[in-house]
Formats: structure tokens, sequence, C-alpha cells
């Protein structure tokens, strides 16, 4: 019989895939507000098997996993195994978060297993090598090495209190960069190399495949396939002649980062990393020189800004020249009764991108609909009272936006706004005449001031005037009309409303321009002046 914690978690569900096989009870520890989710889990994951897994309220943060002292007598006698995954991955969080779940957690984890009298079979990682420098091999640990990050730091004491403190059996196991499933890609978390994909897709969107890039060769790059790991910690539990307690579950036979990252461009159908510079090519920088250019205010901004529009976290940048390598002997050794090794990632790498690009792109879950994009936004329209600007602003407080009419003409905007009360959406007043510049600035404080920023401004407002230039010698005012309505005036809005937009990091201006601008129209180049004059200027700023 088995206890497993962290069930839910994307290594133990395949943990329980494996151990399902195998037809003895499993107790899963699930903490009392997650048990109705696990059951769901069960049905969807394992319905043949909901009479095998067994739900353990319980909680790894509370002495003894949260088991009461009955609990605990009356599995002492049946579970020989427990399985102790539950933990806190994630890279950015903090020492406090970290310790409590990773370390506090498994001294929980160890006395239960020796209340159990069962052998615990630890989760470590191969984070626990810190920054050592070379050959790490199943039988070290505390090598002097620095832990950079909580993870790695309470992964590493975590560890240690294993090591020091369990009194029952145990057995480490340490896993490398776990990425999905060689059998069918499957994941649930962007992590790791994953950070890298939505870069390689638009590469891909931007550049034929048989375009060269040159790249960043990198260190060794220890992923994992979660199915490996788990089948592995499952056929070396059940090896009653292992010696070793220690294994690391990784690739003997790693690829660099810059050969992992053109198996996933080929897998992407994206141009690959032909040349590839040595990270001992760096060396040449003078280490001081290096230090001074990465603290530049510019430099520093630069990346930041690059990393977050490409998705990719500061903090896993150092991982791409790892500076240890792993030994593997030992694990090799126990699981070579079982025939089982570890996948190749050129034999998987299109499963990992597939899974990734069918079931995980951020794109996917954005709601692109005009509701999903506007609703409970400010949207100005001008030019309100007629024409595009009433279908454009209705449509607008449809789909939930928050509309503001703007038109010389209050009767005119009236009427727009009841019938966009009528449909149920909402709609204020503000004139002005845009062709004015005192009154634009006016409107452009106004609603600043009422309502902290516009989301969406729709230059609609214009002017058009049919004349031909024969006609045109002494009607200079129909130049400077057109252009003062439908130039300067979208210009003032622009330049008043921009600021707020920019400092949110978030906004759109949309002009409506005139397919005149392409044709060059005959008899109205008063007109199409102003509008290309406009287009000119967003180009431009855009």
């Amino acid at each position: 019989m088995y206890l497993v914690t962290g069930a839910s978690g994307f290594i133990g569900k395949h943990l329980l895939d494996a151990l399902v096989r195998r037809g003895q009870p499993i107790h899963c520890l699930v903490r009392p507000s997650s048990v109705d989710r696990f059951r769901d889990l069960i049905d969807e994951r394992w319905p043949s098997a909901r009479s095998q897994i067994l739900v353990l309220p319980g909680d790894v943060g509370s002495p003894h996993c949260g088991l009461s002292a009955n609990t605990i007598e009356e599995l002492g006698d049946t579970v020989k195994h427990m399985f102790h995954l539950a933990a806190l991955y994630d890279m950015t969080a903090g020492l406090e978060e970290s310790q409590a779940a990773n370390v506090d957690g498994t001294r929980n984890a160890c006395r239960l297993a020796e209340a159990l009298g069962a052998t615990l079979h630890y989760a470590s990682s191969t984070a626990v090598a810190g920054d050592y420098k070379g050959f790490f091999r199943e039988d070290m640990f505390d090598e002097g090495q620095r832990h950079k990050s909580p993870y790695f730091r309470t992964k590493f004491l975590a560890e240690k209190l294993v090591r020091d403190e369990c009194q029952a059996p145990y057995r480490i196991y340490r896993p490398g960069a776990v990425i999905g499933s060689s059998v069918n890609g499957e994941a649930d978390k962007i992590d790791g190399i994953y950070y890298s994909f939505k870069l390689i897709q638009r590469m891909r969107r931007m550049l034929p495949s048989w375009v060269p890039l040159i790249g960043f060769e990198g260190s060794e790059l220890h992923v994992v396939p979660v199915d490996y790991v788990a089948r592995a910690m499952d056929a070396i539990a059940h090896n009653d002649e292992v010696r070793s307690n220690t294994f690391h579950l990784t690739d003997p036979k790693p690829h660099t980062f810059g050969d992992a990252m053109n198996l996933i461009c080929k897998a992407a159908h994206a141009p690959q990393f032909s040349a590839r510079v040595d990270p001992k090519v760096l060396k040449v920088v003078p280490p001081g020189l290096a230090a001074l250019l990465g603290a530049m205010p510019a430099v520093k901004t630069a990346r930041r800004e690059f990393l977050a529009d490409i998705g990719i976290p500061e903090s896993v940048l150092p991982f791409v020249n790892w500076r240890s390598s792993f030994d593997t002997r030992e694990t090799e050794a126990a699981l070579a009764p079982s025939g089982i090794q570890c996948p190749r990632l050129e034999d998987y790498a299109w499963k990992i991108w597939d899974y990734w690009e069918r079931h995980m792109d951020p794109d996917l879950f954005q709601d692109r609909s005009l509701h999903g994009r506007i609703a409970g936004k400010v949207a100005m329209v001008t030019g309100a009272s007629s024409g595009i600007g009433e279908a454009l602003a209705i449509r607008l407080a449809e789909a939930g936006a928050k509309v503001l009419l703007v038109a010389r003409s209050r009767e005119k905007l009236e009427a727009v706004q009841q019938a966009i009360d009528r449909c149920g959406g909402e709609a204020l007043i503000h004139t002005a005449d845009l062709s004015n510049p005192e009154d634009a600035d006016r409107l452009v404080r106004e609603v600043l001031a009422e309502y902290g920023c516009v989301d969406l401004l729709v230059n609609n407002a214009g002017r058009s005037i049919r004349r031909g230039i024969s006609h045109s010698y002494d009607r200079y005012h129909d130049f400077e009309r057109t252009m003062s309505l439908n130039y300067f005036g979208s210009l003032k809005l622009i330049l008043g409303l921009l600021p707020a937009m920019r400092a949110r990091k978030s906004g759109q201006i949309i002009n409506i321009s005139s397919i005149g601008v392409q044709t060059n129209a005959p008899r109205f180049s008063a007109y199409v002046a102003s509008k290309a004059a406009l287009d000119a200027f967003s180009r431009s700023i855009a």
C-alpha cells in the first residue's frame, strides 16, 4: 500500500499512472479545500481506479501532515512506501513561503514516515548542486556550493533534513528540469525551456525556416520528461536490490542549451541557430567591464523590457549556462532490471512543442471577442452623432464599454445616448468643437479629471469638402478648415491622452482615415491631404 503527497501535481499525476498499474491501494494526501477537485481528477484520469485511489484529507504544513493518531495507527500496518512529492516549485517565490512548503513540509513528511514505519521516497532536485562547477556524483551532497534562489536553497535544506534527521528508511530522487511527457507531450505549467517557446513561435512567423541564426551555445541542459521521472521512481522504489539511496533522474547524455533549442526550433518549423557562441568566448570580456555594462540603467531597462515582451522571467537566465554535470550510474544500474531508459530529446521534442502550441500557448486563452477586449473600459468616440461614429459607439456600448460621445451637437448626441440606453449600454455626452484648439484642450482636461484615463480613443470626427483645384484658388480657408478638424483636432486629443496611456502601458488609438489617401481621389484634395497628414503622423509615432 502507498501514501503519496502532491499527487495532484505534475510528477504526482504521472506517478499515480504507474502505481495504479500495480493494483495496490493508494492513499493520496490532499488538502481539505482541494478534495473535491482531486475527486474530479480521479474521475477524469483514473475512472477505473476509483476504489483503488483513496483520498486522505491532510496538509504537509501540519505536524504528521495533519493526520490524527488513530488514522496513523490504521495506516501503519499497511503503508510500506510513502512518496513525498508536495513542494513549492516557483522560481519567483520568496524564501519564507519556499521554506514553509519545501523544508517544513518535508520535516512533517519525515515524522509521518517514521510513525508509519514506511520507506520515505523523497523527490528532491538537481537544484541541490547549486553553483557547483564540475561533475556532481549521486553520492555527493554538501560540497560548499551556493544557492542563489530560494527554491534552490530550500530544496538543499530539505534534502539535508532527510539525510540528517529522518529515522525511517529513505531514498532520494533528484530529477533535472522536468518537462512534458515523452509519450504525448503533456505538461501543466509554463516553466524552464517553455519560456523560450513564444520567442521561437515569433521567429517562425517572421522568418522562413531556412534562415540561419546566431545563438548561444550554453552548457548542458538537464531536461527530463515527466513520464520517465515517474516510471523511474516507481521502478527504483520496488527494487529491493538497490544499495544506493540517491538517484539522479536526468538524461545521461544531455544536450547543450543550443542543441536543445535547435531541436525545439526544428519541431516548430522555425529557423535554427546555425552559428552558436560558446560561453568561453565571453571570458575575454573583463569581469569588471561586464558587470559595469550590465548595471547600466539603459542596459537593464532594455533587457527587462525585451524579456517581458517575450514572456521570459529574468530569474531563469542563469540556468542557460548551468555549471554542473550529473552522474547517473546508480540510477542506470537500479533501472537495468526494468529496462527503463531516459528517452532522447530528439525523439520527443515535436510532442513537447505540439502539446504546448495546442494546449498551453498563452494566446489560446485570450478572449479575442470585442466584449473580452473592451468590456468595462472607457472608449472615446469623436464624431459620434452620426454615421460611422454613431454605429461604432453603439457597438462598443453593446460590448460593455463606457462610451464617451463627442461632437458639437448635444441634441444629436442625446439621440445616440438614448439608443445606447435602450440596448443596456452606458454612454456619456461631452460636447466639443475639435477644430478649436482651446476647446479640444478643455475636453482632454475634463475627461482626464473625471475618468482618469481613456482606454480607447477613436478619432472619427472629420470634415469633407468636394471641390476641384481649379475652383479652389481663392479658397485657402477650405484647406485650413479640413486640417483644423481632421488633423489638428485629432492631434490635440492624441497628445493630450497619450501620456496617461503610456504611463499605464495600456491603451489604443484608432484613426478613421479614408481610401482617398491611397487612390488620390479627384476633387477631394483638401480632405485627402488632411487624412494623409494624420496617417503619416500615426505611422511615425507607432
